[in-house]
């Protein structure tokens, strides 16, 4: 198990990490305890936002109706957490990457996004709800994808000399403060260079952990000394991206 302590706003987190079968974490954070599952670290990588909705089958007497299930497929909550943006409406149509809700999960904002082109047929929650992980939230049908065109034989191409291994950050200046990923995922983007004056808040990476994107957040004012990510990067919990000082 390890074990985090961290401030956000001001305010001080302790957590702890417990990895369990098949890429699941057990997480504990101010004594609640969630489960969160890491894609890259099981061992059949499950996509948890777009599916295929599989048909209800015909309810009992003695049971309880389920709910509905989705027309054509839905966008489920990857976790538990809280509703905070809804940014489609009941037939609208979107493209493969938009955002169509935001959510509040272990003190950070998630975007939820279309993984198809396709149209939201019904939305199924509301601004402020809480939702636990595998809850539908949208209700979507995919367009189906054209079929691709037969691709040219790959020229030949001489060998590429391997890449020099990138070099070990420095180490920080006494008295610095590191902005460190929370948990494993996948760098999208950088927003701070060195020397940049940053504000207490301010989003200073964006990172996607487990199909969804997090931004992450200076917890102090300070100015930039060093940046150790890039774009593409693939971190892990606890590890120093941004140094202010």
């Amino acid at each position: 198990m390890k074990e985090f302590k961290f401030k956000i706003n001001g305010k001080d987190y302790e957590a702890q990490v417990a990895e369990q079968d098949n890429g699941v974490l057990a997480v504990t954070l101010n004594g609640n305890t969630y489960a969160v599952e890491v894609p890259s670290l099981a061992h059949h990588a499950v996509k948890p936002v777009v599916h295929a909705a599989a048909p209800a089958a015909a309810p009992t007497a003695a049971s309880k109706p389920a709910a509905a299930p989705a027309a054509a497929g839905s966008v489920t909550a990857p976790l538990p957490g809280t509703i905070k943006q809804i940014l489609v409406s009941d037939g609208q149509k979107v493209k493969k990457g938009d955002t169509i809700i935001t959510m509040e999960a272990m003190k950070m904002e998630n975007a939820i996004t279309a993984e198809a082109d396709g149209t939201v047929l019904k939305v199924r929650t509301s601004v402020g709800a809480s939702v636990n992980q595998g809850d539908v939230l949208v209700d979507f049908a995919a367009e189906a994808a054209a079929a691709p065109a037969a691709a040219p034989a790959p020229k030949a191409e001489a060998p590429k000399a391997a890449p020099a291994p990138a070099a070990a950050p420095a180490a920080a200046p006494a008295g610095s403060k590191n902005v460190e990923a929370p948990l494993p995922g996948t760098i999208k983007q950088v927003l701070v260079a060195v020397g940049q004056e940053v504000a207490a808040g301010e989003t200073v990476v964006v990172m996607e952990a487990m199909k969804m994107e997090n931004n992450i957040t200076a917890e102090f004012a300070g100015k930039v000394t060093a940046v150790n990510v890039a774009v593409g990067d693939q971190v892990q919990s606890g590890q120093a991206m941004v140094v202010l000082a």
